[in-house]
């Protein structure tokens, strides 16, 4: 039999199916893949009982002559950020450890519903704040990936998706979920050389996982191919009437729309992404990029996007605003951890819970965002960066007048060893800069890997369409996918 870890959601769905192989084998194969990968700490929970049950129900379902559902077999990574029923959910924070909750996220519930099984949840900078997964309080994930050269220095799987990035690049997980606020579904994707999408704000529903900043958090699936990220968000997304940002739209049939060949088609180029310090090897892959997309049919035309260089600073105003408001919930009353010193009055008791419970990123984003959003320098800082918000959506939109894509880099550079950055928050926040304006402008956006550079290490390509078109962004991705045959995979060091 082939080796089943090596099988991706549409093979493993397929085959299950049509009975090459049965649910529970392919889940007994990814749990032994997990518990033998132990090194890389992409899981913070394991749940192998989770994967085995679903892989029974849908061996049950097909002995019956039933529907399998559009992940029937499948088992997947959870990103610990997804609140699932009776599982430890922490955001890979001490505020949260042990907190196992009594209902399950909209995402994780459609994915169960569609007969995915769950292997564990995955780890994540800490309240999906980083860029390099090294803030969780679990500690840091070690990318699958090592420079070629006999180098053994661990490398960054990039984040926050960190833990989902290693497990799929690894294959111990066939896929996984990711959330994306400022790139940590397309960053870590690009690091570990699997695709990421982030669907439209509002596309997947953010009821039931832990918010970072709301205006910006968004759901989104990881796998290592185009066609498996379009099988999955057909699972992940729809309605949700708990989730006042939800949008009110049909599903689309993605994976069945499909398609590499981009005749008729213009993808536009943003003059302000050759930016100061991006890597050559990253510049000449996006060269390559644009030759692909043209052999597919689709013209390459200029854009400009000039408000780009504003973005980042902007999104590190408008994130961490959110960030400081929403994790106020987070005082040792309700849930979670409670520090109690002896003699402690409430806000004692409130001061030493959060002193304990969150790390250093998590307290330099709260005090960013607490400053921002204070008497005096709300108008100042808060209100200009939402002004900058509109002028980076509006530059979207006059660049989509002009083409129906647009290409660019992924990330600045490839990964980086870890611990490199630990010390530079500002090195660190640089990572997100071809991200962030997509998700200021709440755009559809994907990840696709290309090529590997000359430490052998894998560098991706970044696709942002218009609001509601993620089959454009599918399709040019799949194009990308077709042409760049990008086979390469880690060598086992676990």
């Amino acid at each position: 039999m082939t080796d089943l870890t090596n099988l991706g959601v549409k093979d493993i769905r397929d085959g299950v199916a049509g009975g090459e192989f049965t649910a529970r084998e392919v889940a007994e194969a990814f749990n032994a893949a997990v518990a033998e990968a132990a090194a890389l700490n992409a899981f913070i929970v394991t749940t192998p009982d989770h994967a085995l049950a679903a892989a029974d129900a849908t061996d049950a379902k097909r002995a019956k002559g039933e529907d399998l559902g559009k992940m029937g077999g499948v088992p997947i990574g959870m990103k610990d950020l997804f609140a699932t029923k009776g599982v430890q959910t922490t955001a890979a924070s001490h505020i949260l450890e042990g907190f196992k909750p009594e209902y399950e996220s909209t995402v994780s519930q459609n994915l169960w519903d569609a007969g995915a099984g769950m292997l564990g949840k995955l780890n994540l900078d800490q309240f999906a704040m980083g860029s390099s997964n090294e803030t969780s309080y679990f500690g840091n994930v070690t990318s699958p990936w090592r420079r070629s050269g006999g180098a053994n220095t661990d490398m960054s799987p990039g984040g926050s998706s960190g833990g989902s990035s290693a497990a799929v690049a690894a294959r111990i997980a066939p896929a996984a979920t990711g959330t994306d606020t400022g790139g940590s579904i397309r960053q870590p994707a690009a690091f570990t050389g699997i695709c990421g999408i982030k669907p439209t704000y509002g596309r997947c529903s953010r009821w039931g996982v832990v918010a970072f900043a709301s205006s910006l958090d968004q759901a989104g699936p990881m796998a290592r191919t185009v066609e498996d990220c379009a099988i999955m968000l057909e699972a992940m997304a729809g309605f949700d009437p708990k989730d006042a940002t939800s949008l009110k739209m049909d599903v689309p049939a993605w994976e069945a729309g499909l398609s590499a060949d981009l005749k008729g088609k213009k993808i536009g180029i943003p003059r302000e992404y050759r930016m100061d310090g991006t890597d050559e090897e990253i510049l000449k892959s996006w060269e390559q990029g644009k030759e692909w997309l043209r052999d597919a049919g689709a013209e390459i035309v200029d854009v400009s996007l000039p408000h780009t260089k504003y973005a980042l600073p902007a999104y590190y105003i408008v994130a961490p605003a959110e960030a400081s408001s929403n994790l106020a919930r987070y005082d040792g009353v309700r849930y979670g951890l409670r520090d109690l010193p002896d003699g402690a009055g409430l806000q004692d008791m409130y001061a030493a819970t959060r002193a304990a419970g969150f790390g250093d990123e998590v307290k330099r984003r709260i005090l960013i965002g607490t400053y921002v959003l204070s008497a005096g320098f709300y108008d100042a800082y808060y209100t200009q960066a939402q002004k900058v918000r509109t002028l980076v959506s509006r530059d979207f939109a006059q660049a989509f007048g002009q083409c129906d894509a647009i290409l660019a880099p992924t990330t600045p550079t490839a990964s980086f060893p870890l611990g490199e950055n630990q010390d530079d928050p500002l090195a660190m926040y640089l990572n997100d800069v071809f991200a962030v304006p997509a998700s200021l402008a709440g755009l559809p956006a994907m990840s696709v890997p290309a090529t590997v550079n000359s430490d052998g290490l894998p560098l991706g390509l970044q696709i942002v369409g218009k609001p509601f078109d993620e089959q454009g962004v599918l399709n040019a991705g799949l194009a990308i996918q077709s042409r760049a045959n990008f086979t390469a995979k880690p060598e086992k060091w676990w």
